[in-house]
């Protein structure tokens, strides 16, 4: 039996649809139109097919910025979780002043990426930065991360993680406030000790909630740009480039819009391609069981 959708139903979702493709699927066809282009300012686009995609595929630069990108996405995501989780975790086990504390944790989520990264690189300044003393008096080396690639990306990494943990922490906190309490009063019957009940009851139930977190972190982490550009500004000598940096440059740098066009659609790809495990994993948790 075919349950047909009622024209009205049509007529109250189109508004929406319509303002998702002018907002979303128009620029994006825009875009990828100029990359088969080679555009610049002042110049009339002339059509040169996939040969943008060539030049940027063949450009030494591009694939550094790829693999630092690769790197940061990758250590931010996982140890925003890992911290997420246990905070929630610990904030869940009733800590004391815990509305002070929540305040606390999600004051990052408050503070503008640009007054983040002038407070940090003030913090963390080689000479006279307060982190960098402390760490001297613990006899450990400054973060040298204007000058030494593995810092740079070091110091953007652990601002991106300071900023959005409490992203991630908020969802998993929220998920596990609505794990019931019955399920441990009964594995505690059972016998279950506190692991055995974080491995059986606790983290499949939070599952769903993680693979959300993670999915939504990988595609705002894979347009890391702000911490990247006012941070190090892809330097020392293009070092600590990522995509999103390597795409402006070759916008409003290099004024060659269709290879910065092109870059915007690799990058896309590359996102989809290292969140597929996530869409996997989220719909066989939300979705597979329910078919």
């Amino acid at each position: 039996m075919t349950v047909r959708t009622p024209l009205s139903a049509l007529a109250l979702v189109s508004p929406v649809q319509l303002m998702v493709g002018g907002i979303i699927f128009l620029p994006a066809i825009y875009v990828f139109w100029l990359s088969l282009n080679q555009s610049s300012f002042g110049q009339a686009m002339s059509f040169v097919g996939f040969a943008n995609y060539a030049k940027v595929l063949g450009d030494p630069y591009f694939w550094r910025a790829l693999l630092n990108t690769v790197i940061v996405v990758v250590v931010v995501v996982h140890v925003e979780l890992l911290l997420g989780l246990l905070m929630a975790l610990f904030f869940a086990s009733g800590v004391p002043f815990r509305p002070i504390l929540l305040a606390i944790v999600l004051a990052p989520y408050a503070v503008s990426e640009v007054s983040a990264v002038v407070m940090w690189r003030y913090l963390f300044e080689p000479d006279v930065g307060m982190m960098s003393q402390m760490l001297a008096w613990f006899g450990l080396p400054p973060i040298e991360w204007a000058v030494k690639p593995s810092h740079g990306l070091f110091m953007v990494s652990l601002l991106s993680i300071w900023l959005h943990l409490p992203f991630s922490f908020i969802i998993i906190y929220a998920a596990r406030l609505s794990v019931p309490g019955e399920l441990y009063e009964a594995g505690a019957i059972d016998g279950a000790t506190g692991w055995t009940a974080f491995r059986r009851i606790t983290l499949p139930l939070l599952m769903p909630a993680l693979l959300i977190a993670a999915l939504f972190r990988y595609i705002f982490a894979f347009r890391l740009f702000s911490e990247v550009w006012l941070m190090t500004g892809g330097g020392p000598a293009r070092t600590t480039e990522v995509l999103a940096v390597y795409l402006y440059l070759e916008a409003f740098r290099y004024n060659a819009f269709g290879s910065a066009a092109a870059t915007g659609w690799l990058l896309v790809l590359a996102s989809l391609l290292l969140a597929l495990f996530y869409l996997r994993g989220l719909y066989r948790e939300m979705f597979a069981k329910h078919a």
